[in-house]
């Protein structure tokens, strides 16, 4: 049995006036078949969003969805589908680098540069993958891992590529702290793509804990609990420094234009302070450490 875990989930700190605001939630747990091999649920409707305008973000018209960007479960994942078989997934740090993509998409095709515009990249949640590698440190809280959110007036330089539908259920269960956002990106000269892309955006503790988990401690556990780590999204921890490097050598290997836009448009978890200011203050150093010897390919930009 694994040990008793107390989880609690505080009211949201208020949100500077550059969030989006969303509207109160209500949840409702339906009943459907789980992913192989997994405890995880991913199969809650939630259609609530905030009006706010946000011009890369693409109402989704489809008869299982109502007018909302949130791609649920792996039924909303078929609506974004190209009639060839592929979703396009968007990437944003690790997945600037192509050789990192295809390290978890091998299969991956046409990778691609794009923009994407009201969305800021922020260093705010807990990665058990970096305790699972052993590149966590706790005692300082550089365990961050990075994610995206909706931020009026920001603009990205992402990647953009294909993978196969049948790929699908295995990015869901791999990426299961995030919220999947239908996104619409654009050319750098600003043309829309014809079909939309998945976007990992930020989550939340209660969301993760009720419908990921299902409200079970013991599925909580095996995810997060046994790190010892009670609350995932938070403000007060500072990015994993191997996995920061990561990012930043695959945007500088991107382009010069890719490499700016990280610095200057990834944030850490106070939404103020840039990764530039970062890397020039308190982060100073972390580009000249070498990943261990076995992630030095993994980690390598």
């Amino acid at each position: 049995m694994s040990p008793s875990l107390s989880l609690s989930f505080p009211p949201p700190l208020a949100a500077p006036r550059a969030w989006f605001h969303r509207p109160t939630l209500i949840l409702t747990l339906t009943r459907f078949t789980p992913l192989p091999h997994s405890p995880l649920r991913i199969d809650l409707r939630r259609r609530s969003r905030s009006p706010t305008a946000m011009s890369s973000v693409h109402r989704l018209q489809a008869p299982l969805l109502k007018p909302s960007e949130e791609l649920a479960d792996e039924s909303d994942f078929e609506t974004i589908v190209s009639s060839d078989g592929l979703v396009s997934i968007c990437g944003f740090g690790s997945l600037l680098s192509e050789r990192s993509a295809r390290s978890t998409f091998p299969d991956l095709i046409n990778f691609r540069v794009a923009r994407l515009n009201g969305f800021r990249r922020v260093f705010a949640h807990v990665a058990p993958i970096f305790f699972e590698r052993g590149i966590a440190k706790p005692e300082t809280k550089e365990i961050s891992s990075l994610s995206v959110e909706p931020c009026e007036g920001e603009t990205l330089i992402v990647t953009v590529f294909e993978i196969k539908k049948s790929e699908i259920p295995a990015f869901m269960k791999r990426e299961l702290e995030f919220r999947f956002l239908g996104v619409l990106p654009e050319t750098l000269d600003g043309k829309a793509f014809d079909n939309l892309a998945v976007l990992c955006a930020r989550y939340s503790d209660e969301e993760f804990f009720q419908i990921r988990c299902e409200g079970s401690k013991e599925i909580y556990f095996q995810h997060y609990g046994q790190y010892n780590i009670d609350k995932i999204w938070r403000d007060d921890i500072l990015p994993c420094r191997v996995y920061l490097r990561h990012c930043v050598l695959a945007a500088k290997n991107l382009s010069e234009a890719a490499y700016n836009n990280f610095l200057d448009h990834t944030f850490l978890a106070d939404r103020k302070t840039t990764i530039r200011e970062y890397l020039a203050t308190g982060g100073s150093g972390i580009m000249e450490e070498e990943p261990p010897e076995s992630l030095k390919t993994r980690y390598g930009g």
